[in-house]
C-alpha cells in the first residue's frame, strides 16, 4: 500500500540533482576522483539539514553522512542506507536536462536535442511494464544519472517522510552517500566506526522488485610485455617488438567464448579493457570475472598460459603477470546472515510486491561493503539503460522504492 499523508519529493529531487555534474575519473588518483561530485554532496548536506537530520556532514573525502535518530527503544540494529553521487565516465554528465513523460503511453520517446536517440519499448522491453507511469529521460546529449541519483533522491525521500512520521517505530538509520562509485573506489575511505552501522542496503538496483544479493567477484589481470629496442635500419636479428607481443596474445583470446560479448547468467569471463605501449614495453589489462570466487585463479591461470604462448614467439621478450583483487561475490557474506534478505524481501511484499532475488553481473559499494564488516545486498530503484543518452527512470519506481525502505526499518524493528 502507498505511504498516507505524504507527497513523494523524490521526483522533484532527482531532477535537481541530475542537473549537477558528478562525473567520476578512472585517471585521477585523488579522493575523491573528481571535485565537482562534493558539488550535489553539499547540497545533499543542505536538505538533510532542511529535513531536520542535524549532524548531516560532508567529509574531506566526500562522502554524507547522516542519522535518522531511533524512535523505539527497542535495541535494533543500526542500518545503513547508501547511494552513489557520481556518474559514469562513459557518457557525458555536463549540462543534462531532464525531461518528465507524464503517464507514458508506450510509444517511442525521441529526445529533443538529437532525435536520432530514441528509447523505444523494443530496445527496453521493461519499459512495457512502465505504461501509465511518469517517465524522466534526459534531453538526448547526455546520460540521465539516474544510475544512482535516483537512489540518493529515494534515500532522502525516505529521510523526509520518517522525520514527518516519527510516530513510526524504527531502528537508528544511518545515510551514507559515496564518490567514485563508477570508477571501482565507492568507499575506498568510508570510515566504518564513524558509520556505526550493523547491516546495510545499497540503492542502485534497476527493475522494480529486483532484490540482488549475489555479484561477481573481480580481479584485475596486467600483463606487460617488455621488448628490445634497436634502430629499425639496422634492427635485424636486435629488434624484439613488444607490441607485436601483445597485439599476438591479444589476438589468441576466445571470441566465442569466454568473453561479456558471449557469456551470460552465471558465467564468468575476461575482458581486456585497454592496450597501450611501445617498442619496448606494451601493457594490456584485464578484468576478470566469476561469481565462483575460486574460478578466478583458474581463468588467470589460462590467461598466463595464452600469455607464455605468444612469448614463445618473441624470443628475447620478457612478460610480466600481475593479478589484483578487485571485489568478491557479497553472497559469501550474506549468507551468513540470511534475515538481511529475507526482511528485504518481506519488505517488498508488504509494499506490494513480489520479491525476484537477482545476481549482478558486475559488483556494487555493497560487494566491497559486506567484506568490511557490514553485510550489505542491493535494492531497485528503477534505473535504467544506465552509463547512456537512453537512460530512464520511472517516478512511480522511485517511489515505491522509498515506501519499500520504509517498511524495511519498521521489519527490522519489529523483529528486534
Amino acid at each position: 500500500m502507498a505511504l498516507l499523508n505524504y507527497k513523494h519529493t523524490a521526483a522533484e529531487r532527482f531532477m535537481r540533482y541530475v542537473q549537477v555534474d558528478t562525473q567520476s575519473d578512472p585517471a585521477s588518483p585523488s579522493q575523491p576522483s573528481t571535485e565537482k561530485q562534493k558539488d550535489l554532496s553539499k547540497i545533499l548536506v543542505t536538505e538533510l539539514h532542511a529535513i531536520g537530520i542535524t549532524d548531516a556532514e560532508l567529509d574531506e573525502h566526500g562522502y554524507v553522512y547522516a542519522t535518522i535518530p531511533a524512535t523505539t527503544d527497542k535495541n535494533v540494529p543500526v542500518l545503513c542506507y547508501c547511494s552513489h553521487v557520481d556518474t559514469a565516465p562513459d557518457c557525458s554528465g555536463t549540462g543534462v536536462k531532464p525531461i518528465l513523460h507524464p503517464k507514458y503511453d508506450g510509444s517511442d520517446i525521441a529526445l529533443p536535442d538529437d532525435s536520432t536517440v530514441v528509447i523505444s519499448t523494443k530496445d527496453h522491453p521493461y519499459l512495457k511494464e512502465r505504461i501509465g507511469d511518469d517517465i524522466i529521460t534526459a534531453s538526448g546529449t547526455t546520460l540521465l544519472g539516474a544510475d544512482d541519483k535516483a537512489g540518493v533522491a529515494i534515500i532522502m525521500d525516505l529521510a523526509n517522510y520518517f522525520i514527518q512520521h516519527p510516530e513510526l517505530k524504527h531502528g537508528k538509520i544511518r545515510i551514507l552517500f559515496t564518490p567514485d562509485e563508477e570508477v571501482g573506489r565507492g568507499v575506498a575511505a568510508v570510515d566504518m566506526k564513524k558509520l556505526g552501522a550493523d547491516f546495510g542496503y545499497t540503492l542502485d538496483g534497476g527493475e522494480r522488485a529486483h532484490l540482488e544479493g549475489e555479484t561477481f567477484s573481480a580481479d584485475a589481470a596486467i600483463v606487460t610485455f617488455h621488448g628490445v629496442s634497436a634502430h629499425p635500419g639496422y634492427a635485424k636479428g636486435k629488434m624484439v617488438s613488444a607490441i607485436k607481443a601483445a597485439s599476438t596474445f591479444v589476438n589468441m583470446l576466445p571470441a566465442i567464448e569466454w568473453c561479456p560479448e558471449v557469456t551470460e547468467g552465471h558465467e564468468g569471463f575476461v575482458h581486456p579493457v585497454s592496450i597501450s605501449g611501445a617498442l619496448e614495453k606494451a601493457t594490456v589489462q584485464f578484468i576478470v570475472r566469476d561469481f565462483v570466487t575460486a574460478k578466478l585463479a583458474d581463468h588467470e591461470a589460462r590467461l598466463k598460459s595464452l600469455a607464455e604462448q605468444a612469448l614463445e614467439l618473441y624470443p628475447g621478450a620478457t612478460m610480466e603477470f600481475e593479478v589484483k583483487e578487485q571485489y568478491r561475490n557479497m553472497k559469501e557474506i550474506l549468507d551468513g546472515c540470511p534475515q538481511v534478505m529475507d526482511y528485504a524481501e518481506e519488505a517488498y511484499k508488504r509494499a506490494g510486491m513480489t520479491a525476484l532475488r537477482m545476481s549482478i553481473r558486475g559488483g556494487t559499494d555493497g560487494s566491497r561493503l559486506s567484506f568490511m564488516g557490514l553485510p550489505c545486498p542491493n535494492l531497485f530503484t528503477g534505473e535504467m539503460g544506465i552509463h547512456s543518452k537512453q537512460e530512464y527512470v520511472s517516478v512511480q519506481d522511485m517511489e515505491k522504492a522509498t515506501e519499500a525502505l520504509v517498511h524495511l526499518a519498521q521489519i527490522w524493528e519489529e523483529k528486534a
